[in-house]
């Protein structure tokens, strides 16, 4: 009995809305972008995604260590059912552990499904801002469900929009989304019109966000104006495959080429790892985006597990500070 007193460990638990509460975005933006730093120069840790498929989804465990923030040690665990949309459920659900870096005793668990929102959208604004045109001032973001609800946020303070497009394949999704928009940005929103009406979305905008869960390419390639920063979040294949080498390729980590979905991604699978760009890269001033106006240049992202270790410690010092959450004995 003694030894279970001596070794029983105290756990702080955090559900989704006190995440919600916790996770600040000029915070995390901040804690990514040394995240990504961190990384590209070698200071993490991380294996490739790992997945266990289902007929209707997959569950995937993601490790990380990450020297950045003084040192970070977690997992996160993540289901992706796209068939959720249609039971009012999320796609992507899941949970992050956290681990003290020195120990390995286990320190907290929290929901991630706030955080894998917004270290998506707030990774992929990242690469948006450094490497699109500074006259890039037409937004469209395609796809209304919870990463275009999340790219609203993030895409929305990186600049000042002139016009945010809105597109989806159902379209009240969209005129809800923009609605919402309306609202939080006070920026002029549209809803250019469903499926059909893709083309008329892309055609003169100058950023263009993919957030869907399309298995082909979601847009015409032939669409995208010379100049354009395409930015795709798809666990998928909604990225057409024309766009790939055109210009520049950005991605959140070289594994994205160099391993087999789902770790890495689908649409760029044969391409020469040394050619793509890594944000950490970009953002350390080692390598170089954008090399004139008229490159369209893209942006693929796979999700890493630097980018939710850089949030979840963001959230677990937050808690410890406000005093929110409750500790359970395990």
């Amino acid at each position: 009995m003694s030894w279970l007193n001596v070794h029983m460990l105290n756990v702080h638990m955090l559900n989704s809305e006190e995440v919600t509460q916790l996770l600040d975005a000029s915070e995390l933006r901040q804690s990514l972008e040394e995240a990504l730093i961190a990384q590209s120069a070698g200071q993490a840790d991380v294996p490739p995604r790992i997945a266990a498929v289902t007929p209707n989804g997959l569950l995937a465990a993601m490790p990380g260590y990450s020297a950045a923030h003084g040192g970070v040690l977690a997992v996160k665990l993540v289901s992706v059912f796209p068939g959720n949309r249609d039971r009012n459920l999320p796609s992507h659900m899941g949970l992050i552990a956290l681990f003290d870096e020195e120990t390995g005793t286990p320190l907290a668990i929290m929901d991630a499904e706030v955080i894998t929102e917004m270290r998506t959208a707030g990774t992929a604004a990242i690469a948006a801002d450094l490497v699109a045109r500074p006259d890039a001032d037409v937004l469209t973001i395609v796809g209304a469900g919870a990463q275009g609800k999340a790219h609203v946020a993030a895409f929305g303070s990186i600049r000042d929009w002139k016009e945010i497009r809105i597109v989806n394949r159902h379209q009240p999704a969209a005129v809800v989304l923009a609605a919402h928009a309306q609202r939080t940005l006070n920026k002029k929103v549209s809803v250019v019109g469903d499926y059909a009406n893709f083309e008329e979305a892309v055609r003169g905008s100058g950023v263009v966000a993919l957030t869907t869960h399309a298995e082909t390419g979601v847009i015409d390639a032939a669409w995208v104006d010379a100049g354009c920063h395409v930015s795709s979040v798809g666990s998928s294949a909604e990225l057409p495959g024309e766009l790939v080498g055109v210009g520049p390729l950005i991605v959140d980590h070289r594994g994205a080429v160099t391993t087999a979905p789902p770790a890495g991604a689908e649409e760029i699978q044969h391409v020469d790892p040394d050619s793509v760009i890594e944000i950490g890269e970009l953002l350390a001033g080692t390598r170089t985006g954008r090399t004139s106006p008229e490159e369209i240049t893209v942006y693929k992202s796979t999700g890493h597990a630097v980018q939710d270790l850089a949030a979840a410690q963001l959230v677990y010092q937050a808690a410890l500070l406000a005093n929110v959450g409750s500790t359970v004995a395990l």
